[in-house]
C-alpha cells in the first residue's frame, strides 16, 4: 500500500471521527446519511466500476440488509450486531444465487434483468407477513447518532480498502479484463463466471451492511422504501461522477452531490431535484470520465485536457 494513500485516508478518517464531537445533530445525521450513500456508491463500483456490469439490482441487496436486520430486531429480539450479519448473509446468498445465471446476461439485458429484480423483490416482501406486509415493520428506538455515524464511517473505510485491495490484485486485475473484452480474459485463463460471482457478492455485503445500519437509524422499514430502485440510479450517478473503476472517484462522488444536493435543497426545496439533475448534465459534459480522471489529466496536461474532453466527446 502506498505511503501517500495511507497518510490521506489517516488524515481523513480522522477529521471526519470527530465530526459527532464538533458538529451539530444536523450535521451528524447528514453526515450519517452521506457516508452511507458514499458506502453504496463505492459497493456499485466493484459490480459497475470494475466489471463493467451496469447493475440495477444493487438496491435489492441494500432491501434484504434492511429487512434481514430488521426482521432479526423487530421480531425476534435479537441485537443489533446479529441483525446485521443476517441481513449480510442473507444478501450474499441472494447475490450467489442470482449471480450465476443473471451474470451471463450482458449490456442492457442484465441492466433490465436486475431491475426486473428489484421490483420483483420489493412484491414478495409485500405479502410476508413476518417482514410486516405492506405495513412495514417498527424496530427499537434509540438516540444513538454517534454510534450510527462512527458505524457508517467504519463501514466506509472497510468497504475503501476493499477496494484499493481489488485495485491492486490479481482479482481486481481479472475484473478489468472482464470489463474490457470478457472474451479475451476467458481466453487467457480468467474464469469470468467465478470472477463475477465474487465481485456481485462484495458489493452485495457492503451494500447489506448500509442498509442495516439505514433500517436501525430510521427505525422504520417497508417495501417501497426498502427496494426503491431510484436508491440504485443515485449510487450509479454518484460512481459515475466521482470516477468508476477508481478507488476514492464514488467516494468523492457521493460526498460533492450530497453536499450539493442539500444545499439545493435549502436554498430553493421545491426545485432542487430539477437543479440537481442540471449540475450532473454539466458535470458529464466537462467530465464525462468523472472527477477522478478530470483530476488525473489536468495534473498532467493542465486546464488544456478540459478541452480535449469536451472535443473528443463532441460536446
Amino acid at each position: 500500500m502506498r505511503p501517500r494513500f495511507v497518510i490521506l485516508l489517516v488524515a481523513v478518517t480522522a477529521l471526519l471521527a470527530i465530526v459527532p464531537i464538533v458538529g451539530s445533530p444536523v450535521m451528524v445525521q447528514f453526515g450519517i446519511s452521506t457516508l452511507l450513500f458514499a458506502v453504496l456508491a463505492q459497493s456499485w463500483n466493484i459490480i459497475g466500476g470494475f466489471t463493467g456490469y451496469p447493475s440495477f439490482g444493487n438496491s435489492v441487496f441494500y432491501g434484504l440488509g434492511v429487512y434481514g436486520t430488521a426482521i432479526a430486531m423487530a421480531k425476534f429480539s435479537l441485537p443489533f450486531g446479529v441483525g446485521l450479519v443476517c441481513g449480510a448473509i442473507l444478501a450474499m446468498l441472494c447475490a450467489l444465487l442470482i449471480g450465476l445465471p443473471v451474470l451471463r446476461l450482458r449490456g442492457q439485458y442484465f441492466a433490465i434483468a436486475t431491475l426486473g429484480l428489484s421490483v420483483a423483490m420489493a412484491a414478495v416482501f409485500s405479502n410476508i407477513e413476518i417482514a410486516g406486509a405492506n405495513i412495514g415493520l417498527i424496530l427499537p428506538l434509540t438516540r444513538a447518532d454517534g454510534m450510527f455515524y462512527e458505524l457508517s464511517l467504519g463501514l466506509l473505510v472497510a468497504c475503501v480498502l476493499c477496494v484499493f485491495w481489488i485495485s491492486r490484485s490479481r482479482f481486481g486485475m481479472g475484473l478489468i479484463a472482464i470489463r474490457e473484452d470478457e472474451h479475451a480474459a476467458a481466453s487467457m485463463g480468467v474464469n469470468t463466471t467465478l470472477y463475477k460471482t465474487m465481485a456481485l457478492v462484495l458489493s452485495a455485503l457492503f451494500t447489506s451492511i448500509a442498509g442495516g445500519i439505514h433500517a436501525y437509524f430510521i427505525t422504520f422499514v417497508d417495501p417501497a422504501s426498502a427496494f426503491d430502485s431510484t436508491l440504485n440510479v443515485r449510487m450509479v450517478i454518484m460512481t459515475v461522477f466521482g470516477g468508476p473503476g477508481t478507488v476514492l472517484g464514488p467516494v468523492v462522488g457521493a460526498f460533492v452531490l450530497s453536499a450539493v444536493y442539500e444545499l439545493l435543497a435549502n436554498w430553493i426545496s421545491t426545485a432542487a431535484a430539477l437543479l440537481f439533475g442540471v449540475v450532473i448534465v454539466v458535470a458529464v459534459i466537462f467530465m464525462p470520465r468523472g472527477i477522478a480522471d478530470l483530476a488525473a489529466g489536468i495534473r498532467r496536461q493542465g486546464i488544456s485536457y478540459l478541452l480535449q474532453n469536451i472535443r473528443r466527446y463532441r460536446l
